[in-house]
């Protein structure tokens, strides 16, 4: 079949995207006009409440309404706290954080083993899934490879529509389950075959091993991983598990589940929000900027030479000239963000082990130095600080992690709060969530096509 030429049709569409660009600003001040929060957030950076929830807790600001330090809490159980519990014990902390999310409690010791017997029962794909659905069809982006898998296994569900709590709690453990899976085996499709690298394996995981190991042990040719590389990528599946209703990818499992659609399409539809480089792909636009602070900054320990190339960021003189200093600031948090903070001592331990002191270093200056030269240069209603993005893919690389799984990581572990949010939405709601956007372009009286003059495009 002989190539067809599009170059017509690919003009044609581009003076259509003009039109489309021009009719569709809306003047900004119509936003003030109408008392409209963008983003539903107002001023101040406040969510608009839109729902009630027990799963999980962002703390910013205490009972006067000041800015204080960043808490995170679930089911009422500080994050700080639950992390340090389970490094003091020496133990990975990711399955009990899950059931904790799912089942609003702590499990004892016997409620855990079985629920990771659960969890290991569910690891098994259906026969020739890897061979048919992701081998044969390789992505370029790990992120849609999983939402297509995730639609793919409602065919083999016979109860896939089912809304019933305990079919959905059957389907939700057994994404949680097969999630790494479905990252790490995408990205080996996508490695050999788009990538063409010469090596081809596939890992499978062990019952016995916990979530962060086997990713490790699926992700490596041979397997092999140390203690505190597990801990670590266990520690970073922890604190990115949850984070309240109203995150971008949360709050999309909310709205879609609130239509009464299955399970697949709810969770592939948070996988599509979070693909986003506004929310779970900022963590490689922050390993991207540090390579390109690190080849024009010559020297990584004076300050004034790293404050000076952090104003070109802010100016639009340098990087991706958007303004943005990535990994600086939140939605919510002001102070600080408790999932930096329970990361940065531990990225210190392991940049000591993988020769990354420089780096870790010049990491920690632009965190000291940015939020002061923010607020210099923008209006600004709240301090910024470092979020949980900083450091994460600074992490990974560490670990040896492609950044095309930086994102996918964090699904692996995000797919245990939007379970627990869908459930919640199931168990709680009983209206589709429908916000209401104001319209304001004037009403036109019809013309007949012959009547019609050429618009200029």
């Amino acid at each position: 079949m002989a190539k067809k030429d599009y170059s017509l049709v690919t003009a044609e569409v581009e003076k259509l995207a003009e039109t489309c660009i021009k009719d569709g600003i809306i003047d900004k001040e119509l936003y003030d006009k109408y008392a409209v929060n963008r983003g539903l957030r107002d001023i101040n950076g406040n969510g608009v409440l839109t729902g009630l929830t027990e799963i999980s807790e962002v703390y910013a600001k205490d009972e006067n309404g000041m800015p204080c330090d960043g808490k995170l809490f679930y089911r009422g159980y500080d994050i700080e706290q639950l992390t340090q519990g389970f490094l003091s014990e020496n133990r990975y902390g990711f399955e009990e954080t899950v059931y904790l999310l799912l089942f609003g409690k702590l499990p004892s010791v016997k409620e855990l083993r079985k629920f990771r017997h659960i969890l290991a029962e569910y690891k098994t794909l259906p026969n020739s899934f890897i061979r048919d659905i992701i081998m044969k069809a390789p992505s370029g982006d790990i992120m849609n490879s999983m939402a297509r898998s995730v639609l793919t296994l409602y065919s083999y569900d016979k109860r896939a529509d089912s809304t019933e709590i305990p079919n959905v709690l059957r389907q939700c453990l057994q994404l949680i389950a097969l999630f790494p899976q479905l990252a790490l085996y995408s990205y080996q499709a996508y490695d050999y075959y788009i990538k063409e690298n010469s090596s081809f394996f596939i890992n499978h995981p062990e019952p016995e091993l916990s979530t962060s190991e086997n990713m490790l042990h699926m992700l490596r040719k041979n397997g092999d991983y140390t203690a505190l590389e597990a801990k670590i990528l266990d520690l970073a599946l922890v604190i990115h598990a949850e984070h309240g209703g109203g995150n971008n990818s949360t709050f999309t499992t909310h709205v879609v589940t609130s239509s009464g659609t299955d399970t697949y399409s709810a969770i592939a539809a948070a996988l599509g929000s979070l693909k986003g480089p506004k929310h779970g792909g900022a963590n490689i636009r922050v390993c991207h900027m540090f390579d390109d602070i690190e080849k024009n900054v010559s020297n990584w320990d004076d300050d004034d030479e790293i404050k000076s190339y952090l104003s070109k960021i802010i100016n639009k003189e340098a990087f991706d000239r958007s303004v943005l200093i990535y990994g600086i600031g939140h939605a919510v948090y002001s102070k600080s963000d408790p999932r930096a903070g329970i990361f940065k001592s531990f990225v210190r331990k392991l940049a000591a082990e993988k020769g990354y002191e420089d780096e870790y270093r010049l990491y920690t200056a632009v965190e000291r130095l940015a939020p002061e030269l923010i607020s210099q240069k923008r209006r600004m209603y709240k301090g910024v600080s470092a979020n949980v993005d900083f450091y994460s893919g600074f992490v990974y690389r560490m670990l040896g992690i492609p950044e095309e799984l930086f994102t996918p990581i964090f699904a692996v572990s995000r797919v245990a709060g939007w379970s627990a949010h869908r459930l919640e939405e199931l168990i709680n709601g009983n209206r589709i969530i429908r916000p209401a956007y104001k319209a304001i372009h004037p009403r036109n009286e019809y013309v007949r096509l012959k009547d019609r003059s050429e618009s200029k495009a």
